[in-house]
């Protein structure tokens, strides 16, 4: 496990950040935040609001369109969406780690001259395609193939749970252009939604992230032209783990946000709430529960900021990236749970936020790799210690 230099303090830069997307949150998303989970509606506006902020390509190059800022900014901003509306932050995180991340590891030159200024702007929104009906965690076992005809590939398969699989423009997709080769056989392409071929389903009812845009996107003989493959043929499958990474250390920042949102709403309720004669979280039990939740929430935060710096700082963070998204996660569960409880009955219906929380927070162990996968990951990298 890599050792970094740590610090405790924000910068100018960071605090920045952190204070503009707090205020653009609390007067532009959260007062309208229950009517999207109610309606599922995609806030395409608030989407391209945030984009103007230079939000969707935050630590991206300014070169190729980005705000440059760095990877810690990033994590600041979606828990401060997160904290209000996981579904805008699962938007944001996916279209800048993953799509447009995906390209910023592995495209050449010419591709980030072409794609990354829209995505960045947000005038195209990015989706990344990996999983498919049949293959999840497992993604050796995609059936969807690429085969060079000429000057292009034909693309045919059909890809899963994608979030912006309907409102994205850019999709980046992981197909096998050898199957004989298992994991060595898979390369990357950038495909344009509008391409002949290029179909996404209805969207899909889901347990929460109501208004983050998730479907089925079908591709049926689609001609991707040769100098849209994305790094090398092959590599594939190498440069989606190095995506991985960094997505992990978003979705942990996104579920430190719900954790914080759960305590945030459960210590405002707990003085307002009164029974025998006295606010509910002057009780001993109500106490404990706040403060296990503010003390885990501190240290997922902390592994989240560790595993964003050592990013930065271009030292291998797998290892850490893995802990924080497996603590983050399972703490974001712990924590939504907890506040139900201490809402009590009005903690089970709609008209609290904290119910919505619960159902937000279980995607948080599930996307960009299962709490397993993380612990795998986790028990390999120990291993190696050993040797």
């Amino acid at each position: 496990m890599s050792q970094n230099n740590l610090s405790f303090e924000l910068n100018e830069d960071q605090k920045m950040i952190r204070d503009s997307v707090k205020d653009f949150v609390e007067r532009h998303v959260a007062p309208s935040v229950m009517e999207r989970d109610n309606s599922k509606e995609f806030p395409m506006e608030i989407v391209k609001q945030l984009g103007e902020m230079g939000m969707l390509g935050i630590y991206h190059s300014e070169q190729y369109g980005g705000s440059g800022f760095d990877t810690l900014s990033f994590c600041l901003a979606i828990e401060e969406i997160a904290r209000w509306d996981a579904s805008l932050a699962l938007t944001v995180a996916s279209h800048t780690s993953l799509g447009t991340g995906h390209i910023a590891i592995a495209g050449n030159h010419e591709q980030k001259v072409k794609y990354m200024p829209e995505l960045c702007s947000g005038e195209k929104l990015g989706a990344w395609c990996l999983t498919e009906p049949g293959s999840g965690s497992d993604a050796s076992g995609m059936k969807t193939t690429a085969v060079k005809e000429g000057d292009h590939w034909v693309l045919n398969g059909s890809k899963i749970f994608i979030t912006q699989g309907s409102v994205g423009d850019t999709y980046v997709v992981l197909a096998k252009t050898d199957p004989e080769k298992d994991t060595k056989g898979i390369s990357g392409f950038i495909v344009e939604g509008s391409w002949e071929g290029v179909k996404s389903g209805p969207g899909m009812h889901k347990l929460g992230m109501n208004s983050s845009d998730t479907t089925e996107v079908i591709f049926e003989n689609v001609k991707v032209p040769a100098e849209n493959l994305l790094g090398e043929e092959g590599m594939g499958f190498i440069d989606t783990m190095k995506v991985l990474d960094g997505g992990r250390v978003g979705i942990a920042a996104l579920s430190v946000g719900i954790a914080r949102g759960a305590l945030e709403e459960s210590l405002k309720y707990s003085q307002e709430r009164k029974q025998f004669g006295k606010p509910i979280g002057d009780n001993q039990y109500i106490e404990g529960k706040l403060v296990d939740m503010a003390t885990e929430i501190d240290a997922a935060r902390l592994l989240v900021w560790r595993a964003a710096t050592l990013k930065d700082q271009g030292k291998p963070y797998t290892t850490e990236a893995s802990m924080a998204k497996l603590f983050a996660s399972e703490l974001s569960v712990r924590a939504a749970l907890e506040a139900v409880q201490i809402h009590g009955g009005y903690g089970y219906t709609k008209e609290y936020h904290v119910e919505r929380f619960l159902r937000d927070s279980k995607l948080m162990t599930i996307g960009e790799g299962t709490s397993e996968v993380q612990r795998l990951i986790i028990a390999r990298e120990l291993k190696k210690t050993l040797s």
